[in-house]
């Protein structure tokens, strides 16, 4: 077999996210112009900012509902992600267990639901969005991996989650790779075209009456005693109440800067396999994987059996930067190619053909949390950490019970309602970022989790997923 390098892999890889081409790009909404009023506006068209219309459009019929978006709805992390929808809100079951032992159970049982509803609501509307639920196999290489999943496996007996350990030919009739050596797979847990997501909620958020404006960066929020006002670069927008849903853009609530970071975080898309190079493989549902690293790998088949495979790198730039430029990193792309030859080398001779990166809005405890200030007129969430394709939706339901001065089992959970630890100003962020990674890589070489790793699990602070 003439397998090719890691740069013949990638020399067809086109610079943009797969989900794109999946997608027919409708008009462009009108931006915003002149003195507009609303009673409620959102701020920000991906998932959150979606789902939050449409929610409150369900909860309020006569509401003037708008939605204004910087450039296109969907076009930065709700369009770029892998499409991993979990039945979690807080990043996992043993995020929940470590961070909130006391209200685990109801995290557990919130994040299921909101899976459940979430499916309720893409058959209800009739979005088209490939949503598929057929499980998540979780694999691990090293031996503290193993054990790690072990855990897993315990955690999820104890609040009775289905779930089936694997190894060797089990394992392999899974997934048939030289770099596992088991998994534990669990059959409650779904993916989706996000860019088609996107898509088909602002489909369906126009159709419910709700005024979309694009390519309208708001860039200042007024708040007195009797109006809330948003300008932007052609216009004024009065609203009642706002809910921000900006994710890892620069805040229009100026303390919550220090809340989140921007990590980079890439992906390559294969070009369509045949059957029997799937069954080379072992690969034959159409299940997502994850591997148990610190470092970790994501992976999952297309509608048309290509494989995207992300991951691994994360990275933080000095001051935050969040260019456009940095979406495209040669070397992080080169890296995956070889990994992936590594995992698979039944698979030699495939090649990519989309390479692509985007932001991570990246909180110190791995979970979105939420807040409203101005006496409850403004609300936002924020802080997904990779998780927001099903946490985004609980996410605007919280943001809409604050909104309704409504105190929820959603809103009195400590995951939404108390603020993560802040990052501190640069240089200690930038040196802390680089210093906790490199614990984390070398936990991944050798399963030691050093002091710097333990005092920041005893401060709940966390960079690892």
């Amino acid at each position: 077999m003439n397998v090719p390098s890691r740069l013949d892999a990638l020399d067809r890889a086109l610079p943009h996210p797969f989900w794109q081409d999946t997608v027919t790009p409708p008009p462009a909404a009108p931006a915003v112009s002149g003195s507009m009023q609303f009673d409620l506006v959102v701020v920000g068209g991906g998932f959150t900012g979606l789902w939050t219309a449409l929610l409150a459009r369900q909860r309020n019929p006569g509401l003037s509902i708008a939605i204004i978006e910087a450039r296109r709805c969907g076009g930065e992390a709700s369009g770029r992600n892998g499409g991993f929808c979990a039945p979690s809100i807080s990043h996992g079951v043993s995020n929940a267990l470590k961070r909130w032992p006391n209200e685990a159970e109801q995290l557990i049982r919130l994040g299921r639901q909101n899976l459940d509803e979430l499916a309720a609501d893409l058959q209800r509307f009739g979005m088209h969005v490939e949503f598929e639920r057929q499980g998540k196999l979780n694999v691990a290489s090293q031996p503290w991996q193993v054990d790690g999943l072990r855990s897993m496996q315990r955690n999820y007996a104890r609040f009775n989650i289905d779930c089936q350990w694997l190894e060797g030919s089990d394992l392999a009739h899974q997934l048939d790779s030289p770099a596992y050596a088991a998994g534990l797979f669990e059959p409650n847990y779904a993916l989706l075209n996000p860019a088609k997501m996107a898509a088909e909620l602002r489909r369906i958020c126009l159709e419910q009456g709700i005024q979309l404006f694009e390519n309208s960066p708001v860039l200042q929020l007024r708040a007195d005693k009797d109006n809330l006002r948003l300008r932007t670069e052609s216009g004024e927008v009065t609203a009642g109440k706002i809910a921000l849903a900006t994710n890892i853009a620069p805040p229009l609530l100026g303390h919550l800067a220090s809340s989140v970071i921007p990590v980079y975080d890439y992906s390559l898309v294969s070009e369509p396999l045949s059957d029997a190079q799937l069954q080379a493989i072992g690969w034959t549902g159409r299940y997502g994987i994850a591997d148990a690293g610190n470092q970790f790998h994501y992976l999952r088949k297309t509608a048309d059996n290509r494989i995207l495979w992300a991951g691994f790198d994360a990275i933080y730039h000095f001051g935050g930067r969040r260019d456009e430029a940095l979406t495209q990193r040669p070397q992080s792309f080169q890296r995956l190619a070889e990994q992936f030859q590594q995992t698979f080398p039944a698979l030699g001779d495939m090649r990519f053909s989309h390479a692509w990166g985007g932001i991570i809005d990246t909180s110190a405890r791995t979970t979105m949390f939420t807040g409203c200030e101005h006496q409850g007129r403004v609300a936002y969430a924020l802080g997904f950490t990779g998780q927001g394709v099903s946490a985004s939706r609980f996410a605007a339901l919280n943001m809409l019970d604050l909104l309704a001065g409504e105190r929820t089992e959603r809103t009195e959970l400590l995951m939404t309602s108390k603020a993560p630890f802040r990052f501190p100003p640069e240089p200690l962020r930038y040196v802390g970022v680089k210093l906790a990674q490199r614990s984390l890589a070398r936990e991944d070489r050798d399963g030691h989790r050093d002091l710097l790793l333990k005092t920041f699990d005893a401060f709940g602070i966390g960079f690892d997923s």
